[in-house]
């Protein structure tokens, strides 16, 4: 696994208080499913729903505060590359908490949890393409 983050994605209650939150600050969202994404240097910043991330990350939603409600993506350059890099996390004593699988995004990725439950997101993205040095830069979802 290289040593770099892709995208880091903030659970929330409220994507567009979140959203309109960001953006009083300076930032510039782009929002595609229930999502926004901000493009903050090499990696992007991302607000979803906590319960949908949480879900996503095969990871329960607990009243106890067990799910911080963030998550670190390390984008690949392919399927195989996801599978190589969970089976690593493996057996460095991660315990994965979504095998490899196709993703709703036409993707494909696996979810993997540090010893002290930390959500790292393994995913080949054709949508964001990685530059030489593994960083990403979000799409123009509206094509324009």
């Amino acid at each position: 696994m290289e040593q770099r983050v892709s995208l880091i994605t903030l659970g929330v209650g409220d994507v567009q208080r979140a959203r309109a939150f960001y953006e009083r600050l300076g930032w510039q969202g782009r929002e595609v499913d229930e999502t926004v994404f901000f493009q903050a240097g090499g990696v992007a910043i991302v607000l979803w729903g906590t319960d949908k991330l949480a879900l996503d990350c095969g990871i329960p939603q607990r009243q106890d505060g067990g799910f911080e409600g963030i998550a670190f993506a390390h984008n690949v350059r392919s399927e195989t590359e996801v599978d190589e890099v969970i089976a690593a996390a493996e057996r460095a004593g991660a315990v994965v908490t979504r095998p490899p699988a196709e993703t709703f995004y036409g993707g494909y990725a696996g979810v993997f949890t540090d010893p002290d439950g930390h959500a790292w997101e393994i995913a080949h993205n054709p949508g964001f393409p990685l530059a030489d040095d593994g960083s990403i830069t979000v799409p123009d979802f509206n094509g324009s």
